[in-house]
């Protein structure tokens, strides 16, 4: 039996909130918060042995005891204005070499958590991860937001901060969601589920350190609340990210002198609340340079997570 049960809450029209780490884990910790603050119940979990090797192997007095595997566990919370269904698995399966679920694996995991889904009347899935983009560190990220349906992008206008994807001027139309977090969309549509995936703003030369960017994640929280209507406080999570900011503020210091002077230029970048980019005191040129400095430095490609 490849999903344990261990009750079977009665919910009413329940809405899938999911996640798993990637990029800043911006996504895993805006679900986890969420399903810590609203204190949901853990009611199930998929079982780790066809999808990973364990983490570590427990001994005690020269016997071995257990082998530890990471987990993908649901919670359940009723609240006053909906019924919630959360699953957070703490890594990805891989299955093609690569950082991201990918492969047979990956698609099999889908279908694992929407089966739960389906079977307790879910709708509705929300995902999140990471988008990285020319923004500064300083700046409020944005939440870039990929539904599986037209019909919610009326919904998606609506809340602040927000911009669709397919939006972003120089995306062209264009852009990837790596890993489960964006996998779950495709097979939500093909199982006939409405989902949206929300991804917060990560700077371009953050991506590849292995730093949690909360700042990000209350971004996403805070659309992700909205689209729930529920409330829900934040103070916890706004500790973490002065914590955080801090050590951000440290590694910045030590980038050399001439890529620090091309990424100040990103302090000016401005966003209005409709889909686009205003010209700011950075050009467009201005900004295609400091990708390119970035990306030589970093040796990586921006994208979403």
């Amino acid at each position: 039996m490849t999903v344990r049960l261990h009750t079977e809450p009665r919910l009413e029209n329940p809405v899938l909130v999911a996640g798993w780490p990637g990029i800043g884990n911006i996504g895993i910790i805006a679900v986890d918060t969420l399903k810590g603050m609203t204190q949901a119940e853990e009611f199930g979990e998929i079982e780790p042995w066809d999808f990973f090797y364990p983490r570590k192997v427990l001994i005690r007095d020269g016997e071995l005891k257990d082998l530890e595997f990471p987990t993908s566990k649901f919670y359940f919370k009723r609240t006053a204005n909906r019924d919630l269904i959360f699953f957070i698995g703490e890594e990805q399966p891989l299955g093609g070499g690569g950082v991201y679920a990918e492969g047979d694996k990956a698609y099999e995991m889908a279908n694992l958590v929407l089966d739960i889904a389906l079977r307790f009347g879910c709708q509705k899935v929300y995902t999140s991860g990471a988008a990285v983009s020319p923004i500064h560190h300083t700046m409020k990220p944005r939440v870039w937001a990929v539904p599986n349906t037209a019909r919610l992008i009326p919904e998606i206008r609506r809340y602040e901060n927000t911009v669709l994807m397919s939006d972003i001027e120089e995306r062209g139309g264009q852009g990837t969601i790596t890993g489960l977090n964006g996998l779950l969309l495709g097979v939500a549509r093909k199982r006939g589920l409405e989902a949206v995936c929300f991804m917060g703003e990560i700077p371009i030369y953050l991506q590849g350190f292995h730093l949690p960017y909360p700042k990000a994640s209350k971004s996403v929280l805070e659309v992700l609340t909205a689209a729930l209507r529920i409330s829900i406080p934040t103070t916890e999570l706004s500790t973490f990210i002065e914590r955080t900011d801090g050590e951000i503020e440290r590694l910045y210091e030590n980038f050399p002198p001439e890529i620090r002077q091309q990424l100040e230029k990103l302090r000016y970048v401005t966003h209005t609340k409709a889909q686009s980019q205003e010209p700011g005191p950075i050009t467009e040129e201005d900004k295609r340079g400091i990708l390119e400095n970035i990306d030589k430095f970093f040796k990586k490609e921006p994208k979403g997570d």
